[in-house]
């Protein structure tokens, strides 16, 4: 058996909790430990970033979110089987530390962990908790949030170290920005990893309203949906729009990094991107969020005027228009929400929970 220190991450199937696994399991390996992530198939979509050297386990689980009544019925008992192989696993090749980053997928691994009694953690992107790390919130070792303040339920402390961001945004950390002006403007229209319709209702038009002089500069990018991405693509062709449209970006990094304005839903890995790598947004965050999180995502950005949020029911393209067109017409105040948007960046996230995991098997000194 390896005497190198073994990490289990476990996440759920968004981009909201793999990318921030990602960008944990990225500095553990550097530190010298083994990783292995634990998802399920639709968390696995969102590994062709991850390190070769992690070993990747697809566990079964499930939600009470989606499918019949049926679909529902058999959940527990999904749950439960991958919480047995979960742990068989854990007895084979024994984790020092298992962490888990939100999501039903990370039921199996942390209840394992539970049950085997290893050290375990969670991390927490948003500013309301998930539920299932509220589940977990009282049955681990140590609690780490993105967003602060966070909303704990009674009795549960945490600690702050931001929302990790993955290498290839921290290679980007506080690029240099371009304010607008009158020249070619890059605009990136995210959703999220899922992608969002509304943006793909709204956004386009808000676009083709800007006057001809500004609009003549912008290039965009614009993740839609596969459903969305054809009736987009031909709306911005058609008002004569520079448009690049895609499901998902792989390199968001870059495309952020050019861009002088983000437009996007306000998860807590976008909103930990945009401030790493300091850029001005205009967030629309998702109205049907579990304990209104987006919004709470939303708020350190808002206050410190790096962005301006408009609510869903608000999101009219008329009002989005005029958003964009504010911004994009004063280079100075664009600028400044630039600069912003950059104070609130905690590119040491990564490793300040690198830190926690290895304080979780640190030997530590007896009380007195």
């Amino acid at each position: 058996m390896s005497t190198v220190p073994l990490l289990v991450i476990a996440a759920g199937g968004t981009g909201g909790h793999m990318f921030p696994a990602q960008a944990l399991a990225e500095v553990m390996l550097a530190r010298g430990w083994r990783v292995k992530l634990s998802t399920d198939a639709r968390g696995a979509r969102y590994t062709s970033g991850f390190p070769d050297a992690i070993e990747i386990e697809q566990i079964a689980s499930a939600t009470f979110a989606r499918g019949g009544i049926l679909a529902k019925a058999l959940v527990p008992f999904r749950i439960l089987g991958g919480t047995i192989s979960a742990a068989w696993r854990m007895l084979r090749d024994k984790p020092a530390v298992v962490v888990g980053f939100g999501g039903y997928p990370t039921i199996p691994a942390l209840s394992a962990a539970y049950l085997l009694r290893r050290p375990r953690m969670i991390h927490e992107q948003n500013g309301v908790l998930g539920r299932v790390n509220e589940l977990f919130s009282k049955r681990v070792d140590q609690v780490a949030c993105g967003t602060w303040p966070t909303v704990l339920p009674e009795g549960v402390e945490a600690v702050h170290v931001g929302n990790p961001v993955r290498a290839s945004v921290l290679e980007r950390a506080g690029a240099g920005y371009i304010a607008p002006g009158d020249y070619p403007m890059d605009l990136l229209v995210m959703g999220g990893s899922q992608g969002a319709r509304i943006l793909s209702d709204v956004i386009p038009p808000a676009i083709a309203a800007l006057p001809m002089d500004m609009l003549r500069n912008i290039r965009v990018s614009h993740q839609a949906r596969d459903e969305d991405g054809t009736r987009v693509s031909e709306y911005y062709a058609e008002n004569g729009i520079n448009a690049d449209v895609q499901p998902f970006f792989h390199d968001v990094p870059r495309r952020m990094s050019e861009a002088q304005l983000v437009i996007s839903r306000s998860g807590a890995s976008s909103i930990a991107d945009m401030t790493v790598i300091g850029r001005p947004a205009i967030l629309i965050p998702f109205a049907a969020a579990a304990g209104d999180h987006q919004a709470a995502n939303a708020r350190g950005m808002v206050e410190a005027e790096a962005a301006v949020m408009i609510r869903e029911e608000d999101a009219y393209p008329d009002v989005v228009s005029e958003f964009i067109h504010t911004i994009l017409s004063n280079g100075p105040a664009a600028m400044k929400m630039a600069n912003s948007a950059l104070s609130l960046g905690k590119p040491e996230a990564a490793e300040a929970l690198a830190d926690l995991v290895e304080y979780l098997i640190a030997p530590k000194e007896p009380t007195q």
